[in-house]
């Protein structure tokens, strides 16, 4: 690989000054994007090759695998990695490039140009700077073309690079470089670029890449690599508004309680008022703990601990803000997506949404509109088929801490999942909110994510006479392969054959929250509602039992061997489950019969006084 001269010095000399000057450059993210067989690769090869960022063993085993005339060296072998790829002289998955000049360093992702991997092309997309959409000299303006520069466009890419490549296959001839700079224009109009720049190149013969061409004089504008140094990045901050989502809450010993997570945009310090989301609760924060040390300020996107002087209901999913930069909160997402699956959107399907650390239920409420490459118009659909670009809003099951996309890249995104295959189906941008919310508004909001209507009209007395019974909630907790989920429908049958009204209700595709809120529906509305849910930590059992209330919930731990766990699911994961300390009831499947654990439990609800009238 060729280091410069000063560098090479600097590098013999000084290697701690050499990373602090490569430390202090400006990085420029980039994403090569256009039809398949346009030469992204090729001409992402180039620039390697021509700044000095190629290994001469690569250089040599990537020569002697070109078959060019003329000697040439085939530059796209040496981002090509899969040997799909290369048997098949296309890009499949995205490749992510790395070099530098003495004014930037970059990163370069290179992503696939066929139709079918187009969704690939939205995932390297997601984070640059700059978009190269390469068009063949010889084809024009093709539908992926178009395709490409709306999902850029629609992801936020400020500024796009059309390189008109394989100019040496039409002599250089200015008329298709205008003619193709003159179609390619007139679609761009109508999207939301701050500058489209045109380049006439050939990836092959490295005409514009490094250096102005002597074969295109009639072109006076710069060659890229002038352009991708020199080109204005936002310098403004992504965001200065406190995001921080909760991945989890640690608890190594009873004097420490801390919530872990990335901050996604904005800073946080000790003593800063927060508000946690979406209980409204307020503290102040005590501590900012990176990799365990206590540090002044976090900022994105660090991944920090933050402590908070009260003891408050946070877990996985919540998000902790400052109180006047509040996000927008609901169940009703309105939003661009791209339909990244071969089976077609079912409007009448219930999908998860990914966003931040939340994992909640979905559906389409409304399709509005899929848009037509060809001229942009947007026109009514029944459905989103692979690759379709639509507008739609969709409804939760729980309400969402968001932002526009163009506000914040994080809280504004989302991707939708298959919950039978867990295939990503659609990634998807947030529109953004007409205003503010006030606080006042925003809790009323999370508040409507509760499964059960909070203006009912039917007291708990009036269900007990109904159903003989006081709503419940019975969470058999433990490892793996305990027999928690055969205990859990053999007490349903039980009590049901008993004349009481039970439930197990279904885990499938379901995150921990959202468990939470279904029992407590149900246990609202009078049923016995029995649930196996994976609870691993004492956290979220104290989560639960605070949501729910501990006087209508029955914590039983299903105590089995651990050996004979491992022997019956050993492909489970077995590690982090830390045992309840205190649970209403202990069972050994391994010790008792299930009949008598049945009873067990049938017994210690009549001693609490179950089916006795509140």
């Amino acid at each position: 690989m060729s280091v410069d001269a000063n560098d090479r010095h600097l590098i013999e000399t000084d290697i701690i000054a050499y990373l602090e000057k490569y430390e202090d450059k400006e990085l420029l993210r980039f994403v090569a994007v256009g039809s398949v067989d346009d030469g992204k690769s090729t001409l992402i090869g180039r620039l390697l090759h021509d700044t000095g960022m190629v290994y001469e063993d690569q250089l040599a085993a990537v020569r002697k695998a070109s078959d060019l005339e003329d000697g040439d060296i085939d530059f796209s072998l040496l981002t090509d990695g899969l040997r799909a790829e290369r048997e098949q002289g296309i890009t499949i998955d995205v490749a992510y490039r790395y070099f530098s000049t003495d004014r930037r360093k970059f990163i370069i992702a290179d992503t696939p140009g066929h139709i079918q991997y187009t969704r690939n092309m939205v995932t390297g997309a997601s984070t640059a700077d700059v978009g190269l959409i390469l068009i063949d000299a010889r084809l024009g303006v093709l539908q992926q073309s178009r395709r490409h520069a709306y999902i850029a466009s629609l992801l936020g890419i400020p500024h796009l690079c059309v390189c008109v490549n394989k100019m040496d296959l039409v002599r250089y001839d200015p008329h298709v470089f205008e003619n193709i700079r003159r179609d390619f224009a007139a679609f761009a109009e109508a999207l939301d670029f701050k500058s489209v720049t045109f380049f006439p190149i050939s990836a092959l013969k490295g005409d514009n890449i490094v250096a102005h061409s002597d074969n295109t004089p009639w072109y006076d504008g710069p060659h890229i690599l002038g352009y991708l140094e020199t080109v204005e990045l936002d310098s403004e901050v992504a965001s200065d508004e406190l995001r921080f989502p909760v991945q989890s809450v640690l608890r190594p010993n009873l004097d420490y309680r801390g919530f872990a997570g990335q901050i996604v945009s904005g800073t946080i310090r000790p003593g800063d008022a927060v508000l946690a989301l979406p209980s409204g609760k307020k503290s102040t924060v005590k501590s900012v703990d990176l990799a365990g040390v206590p540090i002044d300020v976090g900022f994105a996107p660090q991944s920090v601990t933050i402590r908070l002087e009260d003891e408050i209901d946070i877990s996985r999913g919540d998000m902790i803000v400052k109180e006047d930069r509040l996000p927008r909160v609901s169940r009703r997402v309105d939003a661009h997506i791209v339909w990244m699956s071969e089976t077609p959107l079912d409007p009448e399907k219930s999908y998860l949404l990914k966003h931040t650390t939340q994992l909640v239920r979905t559906q389409v409420d409304t399709l509005h509109w899929k848009k037509d490459m060809d001229t942009l118009d947007e026109v009514s659909a029944t459905t989103l088929e692979l690759n379709d670009i639509g507008r739609v809003t969709l409804k939760c099951t729980r309400a969402l801490f968001m932002d526009g996309y163009r506000d914040n890249r994080d809280t504004g995104s989302f991707i939708m999942i298959d919950s039978a295959t867990n295939n990503t189906v659609a990634a998807g941008m947030i529109e953004r909110s007409a205003g503010a919310q006030q606080l006042d508004d925003l809790m009323k909001e999370a508040r409507a994510g509760s499964a059960l209507n909070p203006k009912t009209q039917v007291s708990r007395a009036e269900r007990f006479d109904r159903m003989g019974q006081r709503g419940a909630t019975i969470w058999l907790t433990g490892l793996p392969g305990s027999g928690r989920w055969p205990l859990a429908y053999a007490l349903e049958r039980a009590l049901f054959d008993a004349g009481r009204t039970a439930t197990v209700v279904d885990p499938t595709g379901q995150d921990f929250h959202s468990m939470v809120a279904a029992c407590k529906a149900c246990t609202d509305a009078g049923f016995i509602t029995i649930c196996a849910f994976p609870s691993y930590t004492q956290g979220d059992r104290r989560t639960l039992r605070d949501r729910i209330g501990a006087h209508r919930m029955l914590e039983v731990y299903v105590n089995t061997d651990e050996a004979l766990c491992r022997e019956r699911r050993p492909n489970a994961s077995h590690e982090g489950f830390e045992p309840p300390q205190h649970p209403d009831l202990t069972v050994a499947l391994d010790r008792v019969r299930l009949t008598e654990a049945v009873e067990l439990i049938s017994r210690r609800l009549s001693e609490r006084d179950q089916f006795e009238r509140p």
